[in-house]
């Protein structure tokens, strides 16, 4: 049986390392009925997060509906939370007929807003009839309207000295003999995830009779040093299986990895070297981009192997020294252009909201043709319809067109767009299929029913000059020439 299972804390008491996050949940609960507020718990993986919480229940005497925001069916989800969130005082609840509903991993609602997934979960928790928690590992990676609407408690990574005691305990339940330098060992080399550090203690103490320092190796976690000691094998010191061996051991993902010798490889490669360790990166980055399009994850091996084995293989002479290698520099690039990805992301998801496409459609294909037709907004017209149509204000108009969002020009826009937006709100309220420039004669041949109360205008229009009467199949033809392409239909009411 797995040990972070079978050991997993059934009280708060017993959830260590984190004591002052650990009395704010405890808080956070006893006080519910008075703010009503769900709260994100937030912090490294391993730090007890999702423990805690099922603790928490445990202490509060609330059953648990557990869901996962990492399921590929996330309607599903969605839907579920929403039914237990919104039930209250029932039979099945417990304690003031109360259950506590987690959400884990709910920071992987970010890059899934082609479903509108954390817009959904924002306005779900915010009309909770009971008790959220949700667990995630990257607070930043949720929307700034989800967090906001939300209390935040953060655990941090757990210290050497409250992991031993763990590991300590554990080793005396499962008569485990032990020397406490190899428990120290396990502890440091976790780097504050007592998780991993109680499965390194499983995995070494079932291979031996007496757990020694000896007996201890395991990987280093410790992302950024690791990375760093890849960088220097992959480019200096292994050849091509080494380096692929070596990858193995690194806490990234391929894409991450692909940044990371991209930026560092130029420092130590030159010449032919270079434009061969490129031409792997390449061959590796249209692999990822294989994943990306299928979802096909078994592809990231050859991107690896690319990244790794082939840029090793591209060094022509010894590499000696010390090299600074540094972390990729588009995440700096990223932190200064995010408030205008923001802005665009907002944009897009209202035009794929309007339109039945995927944000990525509406990012890609939609967002860049409005923006040419309403550049500088000189097509007046136009860019009020398209404000009107997706609900733009100042910054947004701004940003399709290109303008300043202070001028008066943008500003009258907007203005003129929630006009027009009232104004067709009343006039689409009815008589929607009834042209209002009919003459009389129209109007009393619309007044012409059948003794079943039954329109005759079809038969009337049908009928020439001489008295004669049309082909069905040519009425329905015109009508059907005239019907507009209802896949088309949004995007046409202000083109």
């Amino acid at each position: 049986m797995d040990w972070t299972e079978k050991y997993r804390p059934t009280t708060l008491s017993e959830v260590r390392g984190n004591n002052k996050a650990r009395d704010k949940l405890e808080e956070w609960a006893e006080t519910w009925d008075e703010h009503q507020k769900s709260v994100i718990v937030h912090g490294s993986p391993g730090v007890g997060k999702t423990s805690a919480a099922h603790a928490l229940a445990d202490d509060m005497g609330w059953p648990v509906m557990e869901l996962n925001a990492s399921d590929n069916r996330q309607a599903d989800v969605i839907e579920r939370i929403a039914g237990e969130a919104s039930k209250s005082g029932t039979l099945t609840g417990g304690e003031a007929g109360r259950r506590l509903v987690i959400l884990d991993e709910a920071d992987n609602f970010h890059g899934n807003a082609d479903y509108g997934g954390s817009r959904e979960v924002t306005r779900v928790v915010k009309d909770a009839n009971q008790p959220v928690v949700l667990v995630a590992n990257e607070f930043y990676d949720m929307s700034q309207s989800l967090r906001n609407a939300c209390e935040t408690i953060e655990f941090r990574d757990v210290s050497k000295r409250s992991i031993v005691p763990v590991l300590r305990d554990i080793c005396r339940r499962e008569d485990v003999e032990f020397e406490e330098t190899a428990l120290e060992k396990i502890a440091e080399s976790t780097s504050g995830d007592l998780r991993s550090a109680v499965n390194d203690l499983q995995a070494v103490a079932e291979e031996a009779e007496r757990l020694t320092v000896d007996d201890v190796v395991t990987s280093e976690r410790d992302t950024t040093e690791g990375i760093f000691d890849f960088l220097d094998a992959l480019i200096k010191e292994e050849d091509a299986e080494g380096a692929l061996r070596a990858s193995y051991d690194v806490d990234e993902n391929p894409d991450e990895m692909l940044n990371w010798i991209e930026d560092n490889v130029p420092k130590d490669y030159a010449g032919a070297e270079l434009a061969d360790a490129y031409e792997f990166l390449a061959n590796a980055d249209r692999w990822l981009g294989r994943v990306r399009s299928t979802q096909n994850y078994s592809f990231w091996r050859y991107a690896t192997d690319n990244m790794t084995a082939g840029v090793a293989a591209s060094r022509r002479e010894p590499k000696g020294g010390w090299t600074r290698y540094g972390p990729p520099s588009y995440w700096s690039k990223l932190g200064r252009s995010k408030g205008t990805r923001n802005t665009r992301d907002s944009i897009a998801e209202r035009i794929a909201e309007r339109e039945g496409a995927s944000v990525a459609t509406a990012r890609r294909e939609i967002l860049p043709f409005l923006s040419t037709m309403t550049h500088h907004c000189k097509n007046r017209e136009l860019t009020i319809r398209m404000a009107a149509a997706y609900d733009l204000d100042e910054s947004e108009v701004s940003f399709v067109t290109g303008s300043g969002k202070d001028t008066n020009k943008v500003q009258s826009i907007v203005e003129e767009a929630e006009e027009r937006t009232a104004e067709e709100t009343v006039e689409h309220s009815g008589n929607a299929f009834f042209e209002a420039d009919r003459s009389s004669g129209d109007q009393a041949a619309t007044a012409d029913t059948d003794d079943d109360g039954n329109d005759q205008q079809t038969l009337a229009a049908a009928e020439g000059d001489d008295g004669s009467t049309a082909e069905p199949d040519s009425v329905a033809d015109d009508a059907t020439a005239d019907e507009p392409d209802e896949d088309q239909s949004g995007l046409s009411d202000f083109l």
